[in-house]
């Protein structure tokens, strides 16, 4: 953790933030289609949850692919940002997720992991999620946002928890770190369901426009057949 001046000339600490974006999945549910390249506004959710990111203020960003990479990585790579790609996506998204957090290269206090199926997802949740990071209670290794009883995403946790799933299991993950230490995870209760919309099924693509009033459309490539 490095310091920066404040304006009056003292210093403060700032938190390294690095991040994994999991954009792996078949789509199954959605058609074998890759949701992430839903349209929103005509921008890709994976292009929108990166400038988030951005916005944010992380330093590091790591995009793992698999299924409909070759799709994808076209469309992410004038970002800079580190492309991995799962040779085996369908091993799971703790494989995924293992890949990601291995391919991150710089010295960070923490890192969050998201997903590329968020359309609402912006900079201010991201940033609000590290604000809660920074003022987890004491012993805390995780923060989780909660909105009510969801749990949501992204999740942020310490390069403590990086390093202990890295040196676990092909099938151990950051959830799996958090359910056998529950102690050390801390919720970050907020009222902002952007938090816990995603998309994965046509239901989902439905109600996302009924409740807000947008709608996601399928780029040219992927129409629906």
């Amino acid at each position: 953790m490095g310091c920066i001046l404040k304006g009056g000339g003292g210093l403060y600490s700032r938190v390294v933030i690095g991040a994994v974006l999991l954009a792996a999945g078949s789509g199954s549910r959605l058609g074998h289609r890759p949701k992430c390249l839903l349209e929103l506004g005509g921008v890709p959710l994976i292009r929108r949850t990166l400038v988030a990111l951005s916005g944010a203020g992380v330093d590091e960003v790591v995009v793992v692919t698999g299924h409909h990479a070759d799709l994808i990585e076209p469309l992410v790579q004038d970002f800079p940002v580190t492309l991995v790609r799962n040779p085996d996506p369908d091993a799971g998204q703790v494989s995924s997720q293992r890949l990601g957090l291995a391919a991150l290269t710089g010295k960070l206090d923490a890192v969050v992991v998201a997903l590329a199926d968020q359309p609402l997802l912006g900079a201010a949740d991201i940033t609000a999620l590290i604000g809660a990071w920074k003022k987890r209670p004491e012993g805390t290794d995780v923060v989780v946002p909660h909105v009510g009883e969801r749990r949501g995403n992204p999740v942020i946790f310490s390069a403590a928890v990086r390093d202990a799933v890295l040196a676990g299991g092909s099938d151990f993950g950051a959830r799996q770190w958090q359910d056998a230490h529950p102690d050390r995870v801390a919720p970050f209760a907020t009222d902002v369901r952007r938090y816990v919309v995603d998309i994965d099924t046509p239901d989902d693509l439905e109600r996302f426009g009924r409740e807000t009033g947008h709608v996601l459309r399928w780029p040219a490539a992927v129409a629906a057949g």
